[in-house]
């Protein structure tokens, strides 16, 4: 890892570690004050309230220079359950929780973006046994909504990709590719998801991982010296309600 990015990594940690100690103080000087009567017991469901911790999970999450969508995520959650305690309302806001995500879900699926050009090659080279080649700039894109997929990547200068997987999983089996030259950054983003990534026992691996309700976890059993240690995969990895492995054979 470079020194720079290094530096940058501790200084996003303390920043999460010292908003994390504010919200923390400020829930025990709010708690102090409701039960010694200083503040109405009108406003202790709402502040001291599960969606207020997810809202305040979500800001934490935010902080630093990782992956915004799980903060982003609990953060519009946390807030859909607080707005019927803050306003006192009858409506029961969890039976239309899971109506709106569907809704939601549907509008993404209709408007997500039109595939990038490199992401052709990649998404028509695909047969039916799931072997594949990355694009030709060695990069792979994987965008899977209540669906999953196998996949078997068999490129000789792979460089990692994007993957993003929403209700639903992917296995991903790395072990016929070939590292590229430098560090190459494999992003997974996993909302009510899992996944699987199979790597060979001598690629030097880096797990970057924030997740919220689910995580990511190096379960590899077979960990060999790299030949070139300068080729890296970072795997990048954020989970809400889901999660994921790193695996070996």
């Amino acid at each position: 890892m470079e020194p720079n990015h290094e530096h940058k990594t501790r200084y996003d940690n303390y920043q999460k570690k010292g908003m994390l100690g504010i919200i923390v103080i400020l829930a025990g000087l709010a708690l102090l004050l409701f039960n010694t009567g200083f503040l109405p017991h009108y406003f202790r469901h709402v502040i001291i309230s599960w969606p207020m911790l997810l809202l305040a999970i979500g800001v934490v999450s935010l902080m630093g220079s990782g992956n915004r969508i799980p903060g982003i995520i609990l953060i519009l959650i946390g807030g859909f359950f607080l707005f019927p305690r803050i306003f006192d309302l009858d409506i029961n806001f969890a039976h239309l929780f899971w109506p709106l995500i569907l809704i939601c879900i549907g509008i993404l699926i209709l408007f997500r973006r039109f595939p990038h050009p490199r992401e052709w090659s990649h998404r028509m080279g695909t047969n039916p046994k799931n072997a594949a080649a990355a694009s030709d700039q060695g990069l792979i894109y994987e965008d899977h909504i209540f669906s999953g997929t196998e996949k078997r990547i068999i490129n000789k200068e792979f460089k990692g990709g994007r993957v993003n997987i929403i209700f639903g999983g992917i296995k991903l089996d790395l072990t016929q590719a070939s590292l590229a030259e430098g560090n190459n950054d494999l992003e997974l983003n996993v909302i009510f998801g899992g996944a699987t990534i199979i790597v060979p026992c001598e690629w030097k691996i880096q797990l970057k991982n924030t997740s919220v309700f689910g995580g990511f976890s190096d379960k590899r059993f077979c960990i060999k010296e790299s030949a070139d240690p300068s080729r890296v995969l970072t795997i990048r990895a954020s989970a809400v309600f889901g999660g994921g492995e790193i695996k070996t054979y």
